[in-house]
């Protein structure tokens, strides 16, 4: 059997969206490949600091996280590159000149930072665990690293702020908008250089628009029975839904368990 690189896409693909639980045919799934010999990780656009809890939880040591700059291999962070300083500071500053509240990430953990407090006063509390720093004193000029950054930038005020050329505008919510990396493909291209594979031993697994960028035709895509219409039409091969036994199927047919 050829030893191939898995990467999990988390949420509706790994976990039901309708309780957030991992599906537990999908633990197992992930037990018997990597029984197997093969490479297991997760790949998800969630910072890395997120995500430790979840690995331990699967009983996994490799992921993708941070929007593919981060990638961690047997428990070990190798990587987590911040956002392009320059244009993520020409962001910032455009914001702030049109009365948008904006919210900054340092470093990988749950802290923020702002001169002021009008991001909430906009829009509210972040719709997540967070804590706020806010000083005047605070220069975003003379910050070190900035790992993502949020607007008050409502959907129907999207268009104020052009989109990044070096990151992107992402919206979870309608009230706010998160700017940070969401290029899984990357993170997956990195792991292959780190142990020198080639990408044709690279299998992946989806369910959503967002990762579509790591559906490539030079390893094989996996798309979720519950999956969006444009992932599966990227996909090679189209699995039950996840809660359905989707992993293990697909799994099972290929020959990998």
């Amino acid at each position: 059997m050829d030893k191939k690189l898995f990467f999990f896409d988390i949420d509706g693909t790994l976990t039901d969206r309708r309780t957030g639980q991992v599906v537990p045919s999908a633990k197992r799934t992930l037990e018997l490949l990597e029984e197997n010999g093969h490479f297991v990780s997760i790949a998800t656009g969630r910072a890395h600091y997120k995500c430790r809890n979840l690995l331990s939880e699967l009983g996994l040591e490799n992921m993708v996280c941070s929007g593919g700059m981060g990638v961690v291999i047997k428990n070990k962070l190798v990587k987590n590159t911040p956002l392009d300083r320059a244009e993520a500071l020409a962001v910032i500053h455009q914001a702030a000149e049109k009365g948008i509240g904006v919210l900054v990430a340092t470093d990988d953990s749950e802290k923020v930072y702002a001169q002021n407090d009008l991001f909430r006063e906009q829009v509210g509390p972040r719709q997540e665990p967070t804590e706020y720093f806010i000083d005047p004193a605070f220069n975003v000029d003379e910050v070190a690293d900035i790992f993502k950054f949020y607007l008050a930038l409502p959907k129907e005020k999207d268009h104020l702020i052009p989109e990044p050329t070096k990151f992107a505008k992402l919206r979870f919510v309608p009230e706010y908008t998160m700017c940070q990396h969401d290029n899984k493909k990357q993170g997956i291209l990195d792991v292959l250089d780190y142990f020198a594979r080639p990408q044709k031993d690279v299998v992946v697994f989806g369910d959503d628009v967002n990762d579509l960028v790591m559906f490539d035709k030079n390893w094989t895509s996996i798309a979720m029975g519950n999956a969006v219409a444009d992932l599966k039409e990227q996909a090679d091969y189209v699995t039950d839904r996840n809660v359905d036994d989707g992993i293990y199927n697909a799994c099972l047919k290929f020959g990998w368990i």
